[in-house]
């Protein structure tokens, strides 16, 4: 698809000098009687400015060569000023740059993609960014655009509404996808496409009442955020709580790296399945804490006892510096990895 002017106008010129090539060699055919190879010849050597091995014996060749030579000067004279256009505008390093971009996208896999870049989309960008996670920017808006291209990041110039955008974004390498456009209804449509595409992809949208909530989870939506509710439930938060508030804006992750969280699923191929808290010794072995247990059939358990039991597909919410989340991992890792 040829998005930039500049390389749409040399596509037309050259469609512009092979109609008239075309078009010179028939009739330098029937002027002269000569053979194709030689009208081709003839016609070439006409448009290239670089004369003519014999003088057209007839009036009316002498009338195609005039033709073909005033036609060939406006051509080439066209090329050029497009060339000159080009370089001087950056058209033809934004080209290149661009399909450099569409191939680190074609390169990706397990990453998330970003459908609407606006204030919300942006700082999901950022988490994703000091997270060190890979992600798409899916978005339509100048504005957008130019935040992407000045933030840096991999973006897809077109709409979540659209498959072939979603498919150009990665969506069947994607491990989520967050529809975070200003618009419910633009959401609406992004997670039912995205749900049709991939009914295992993890979907996240933003939706800006109850109703659209509503909509969007019956849509295919794993979880909907309201902004604007959450907003003014940490608003009442610090006035009416403060210390709870400040107590969980330290041990999150913008509150500082000393103590973070992180999920870790139970695989059935863990030599530690099956056995509860105390017997693995978490705590003594990693420094981690176990802080809540999601088990696998979607029920949670806010403050796991010792005894309790890590089956396979439990999910657990752990605490901890980064190293001692990173020993976590290890012991909960599947048996092939660790060999």
């Amino acid at each position: 698809m040829l998005r930039s002017p500049g390389a749409r106008r040399v596509v037309y010129a050259l469609t512009v000098l092979v109609a008239v090539v075309v078009g010179g060699t028939i009739a330098f055919h029937e002027s002269l009687n000569e053979t194709w190879v030689q009208s081709v010849y003839r016609t070439m050597v006409t448009i290239s400015l670089a004369g003519l091995d014999t003088v057209p014996r007839n009036d009316e060749s002498r009338v195609v060569s005039i033709v073909l030579v005033l036609a060939g000067i406006t051509i080439f004279a066209y090329i050029a000023t497009v060339l000159v256009e080009g370089i001087a505008g950056g058209v033809f390093t934004g080209a290149i740059a661009e399909r450099r971009r569409q191939r680190e996208i074609e390169r990706l896999s397990d990453h998330y993609i970003i459908c609407g870049y606006g204030r919300v989309g942006r700082r999901i960008a950022a988490e994703f960014r000091d997270e060190g996670v890979s992600f798409v920017v899916l978005d339509f808006s100048p504005d957008a655009i130019a935040a992407a291209r000045e933030a840096n990041v991999l973006y897809v110039e077109g709409t979540g509404t659209e498959d072939e955008d979603l498919r150009e974004a990665g969506l069947e390498r994607a491990r989520g996808l967050v529809a975070s456009s200003d618009s419910d209804a633009d959401n609406l449509y992004i997670t039912l496409s995205a749900r049709n595409a991939r009914p295992e992809l993890l979907i996240v949208a933003r939706a800006s009442d109850e109703d659209a909530a509503k909509k969007l989870l019956l849509a295919g939506a794993d979880r909907v955020v309201q902004p604007y509710s959450t907003a003014g439930k940490e608003m009442a938060k610090l006035v009416l709580r403060p210390q709870v508030a400040a107590f969980l804006d330290i041990v999150s992750t913008s509150g500082g790296p000393d103590l973070l969280f992180e999920e870790i699923e139970v695989k059935e191929t863990c030599v530690e399945a099956g056995k509860t808290i105390r017997d693995i010794r978490i705590r003594e072995r990693t420094g981690a804490m176990i802080v809540a247990l999601r088990k696998h059939d979607g029920t949670f358990d806010a403050t796991p006892q010792p005894d309790a039991s890590l089956d396979v597909g439990d999910v657990m919410i752990a605490a901890g510096a980064p190293d001692e989340l990173r020993r976590l991992e290890e012991l909960f890792a599947p048996a092939e990895a660790l060999a």
